[in-house]
């Protein structure tokens, strides 16, 4: 079996997270944060330490700002749906996941001013769009690390400069880049940051969070969910200080310490050698591909989208049908269809029926690749 299916999420995971999440069920167990006996003092100390490790990935102002969640949507959700308000104007990007664009899209029955600038056929943006963009009510720019489609890479860091030129906050998805590619909060201008943790830090679903900026005040962003924090018992009214304004309930304290393992075991490995190992498997399958009759490719070269994120059609014959044939006579797992990004098919020319998406991990290989090509080559060839 080859699993092209990492944009989704990662697979397999590396033995050091596995080894993690059992040792934490067999060893600790106990509620992080909410007893004073020595297990849950355990389970507390490694949710800490995966908020450090957060931290020093991102150069985060300061574990405390790193507030976990089940994975980036609820991230995503937190910031926009906590932050913005009827009358405000928010800039957005044309490529954006289902997870930045039904939020905005709620907003906006309610009065929230959007723009949604087009990016070019390929997922590309021209950052001076975002700078003209800017209106005297803006208060926000969201955008994508990185297409979950494409894999094309949007301009970060200009979006943090025109940001803090004019005062507003700047989100960002790195659910696709989370792991991939080097984040840099502070260098970056980065207010907001959503990640998930079951991609490529091979930690595992339902963990994930969103890290504040240090000019992000915590008091203007109003908490989802209130509750049950293990901090200030006497009181019926929410905690103030952070982390605990955000995090109600039961922390997923297995899931953090398989993240912690999955950050642990990301950084540990030489990231250069990583990303030019991914980016060389990238580059073979899009050479591969390109020479296939019947196959069309979207976006640029695979040497533009370090994420190792490709995505096809072949003609005659509907993602779907490609999916499946693929999967039940080569043994080889992507995703078809619209990837929850409607959006973005509407930008590339592929809505409404999508696309075939091959998405790489580390744990791929040089056959994997010619393996992929050749049963789409076979696939094209029948048509």
């Amino acid at each position: 079996m080859i699993y092209l299916d990492n944009a989704a999420t990662s697979w397999p995971k590396p033995p050091a997270v596995l080894r993690a999440m059992t040792d934490f069920l067999e060893t600790v167990g106990a509620n992080p944060g909410r007893s004073g006996h020595r297990l849950s003092i355990a389970a507390g100390r490694i949710v800490y330490e995966a908020r450090e490790a957060v931290a020093r990935l991102f150069n985060a102002p300061d574990p405390l700002r790193v507030v976990f969640g089940h994975n980036a949507t609820d991230a995503l959700n937190l910031a926009i749906l906590g932050t913005l308000r009827p009358g405000d104007h928010v800039i957005t990007s044309s490529v954006e996941h289902n997870s930045v664009m039904r939020p905005l899209r709620a907003l906006e029955q309610r009065g929230l001013h959007l723009t949604v600038l087009p990016c070019s056929p390929d997922g590309r943006l021209d950052p001076t769009h975002i700078d003209r963009a800017v209106r005297a009510d803006t208060t926000m720019i969201v955008l994508t690390h990185a297409s979950n489609v494409t894999g094309a890479i949007l301009p970060i860091a200009e979006a943090g400069a025109i940001a803090r030129r004019h005062g507003l906050l700047l989100l960002v998805d790195a659910a696709q880049t989370a792991g991939t590619l080097p984040i840099d909060m502070q260098a970056d201008n980065i207010d907001l940051l959503a990640f998930t943790g079951h991609k490529s830090l091979y930690g595992p679903t339902g963990t994930g969070g969103l890290v504040l900026g240090e000019r992000v005040d915590e008091k203007k962003l109003h908490p989802l969910r209130r509750g049950g924090t293990g901090s200030r018992s006497e009181a019926e009214s929410q905690p103030q200080f952070l982390p605990d304004r955000f995090e109600s309930g039961t922390a997923n304290a297995v899931g953090l310490a398989g993240l912690l393992a999955g950050i642990r075991w990301t950084m540990d490995r030489e990231a250069g050698a990583v990303h030019d190992q991914k980016q060389a498997l990238a580059q073979r399958l899009w050479d591969g591909l390109v020479t296939v009759q019947r196959v069309t490719l979207y976006g640029s070269e695979a040497a533009s989208r370090p994420t190792g994120t490709i995505a096809f059609n072949i003609e005659g014959l509907e993602p779907s049908e490609v999916g499946l044939q693929l999967d039940e006579e080569y043994a080889i797992l992507c995703r078809v269809g619209l990837h929850c990004a409607p959006a973005a098919h509407k930008t590339i020319g592929t809505y409404p029926h999508g696309a075939v998406r091959f998405s790489l991990s580390t744990f791929n290989t040089r056959d994997h690749i010619d393996a992929a090509v050749q049963a789409v080559a076979n696939l094209a060839n029948e048509v």
